[in-house]
């Protein structure tokens, strides 16, 4: 009999990610994404990165003006392939057009089924804080995400013009059981 594969997981970040976070933050930079931050600075401290993603989900320890949220790692075998974002509540802002989730995949594990995975380990999370709904949005021309939304079992709101006016933005909305 051959070796199963363990399934990926989703985890809360964690320092022994470190090299692979930082080989998908390069392949998010080169396509232009994620430049504010310094990855020869998160290099030195990446404790400090990774205990800065978890104090978000502490409201003592959230900075003016942020939003209570839960950072998630999805990670295959040691290596880390995407994140998402559980927001614990929705200002107007995130209301319009974050919504509750926010996930993304690193660009050389796109297309090989792991957005779908990400957003469906996300949604017994969001359930676990009490949530009955979350709202997840994606921008109009977005083929992919807006497939792996609907799988996941959203249903259409609505379109929305996006923030700057230009790439309109789509809600959704799914259901907690």
């Amino acid at each position: 009999m051959g070796r199963r594969e363990a399934a990926p997981l989703l985890t809360e970040p964690a320092a022994r990610y470190r090299e692979s976070y930082l080989e998908a933050l390069r392949e998010f930079q080169a396509e232009g994404r994620h430049l504010n931050l310094d990855a020869a600075r998160l290099a030195v401290d990446f404790g400090g990165f990774v205990r800065g993603l978890r104090a978000e989900a502490n409201r003592a320890k959230l900075p003016p003006g942020r939003v209570l949220q839960t950072t998630y790692w999805l990670i295959d075998g040691d290596e880390f392939i995407g994140r998402s974002s559980l927001r614990h509540e929705l200002p107007p802002a995130l209301l319009e057009i974050g919504g509750h989730i926010g996930y993304e995949i690193r660009p050389t594990r796109r297309r090989q089924g792991y957005g779908g995975t990400i957003l469906r380990l996300t949604l017994p999370k969001a359930r676990a804080l009490g949530l009955r709904a979350v709202l997840v949005t994606c921008a109009a021309d977005n083929a992919g995400s807006r497939a792996i939304i609907e799988r996941n079992g959203g249903r259409f709101e609505d379109r929305r013009a996006g923030p700057d006016g230009d790439r309109p933005t789509l809600r959704y909305w799914l259901a907690l059981p």
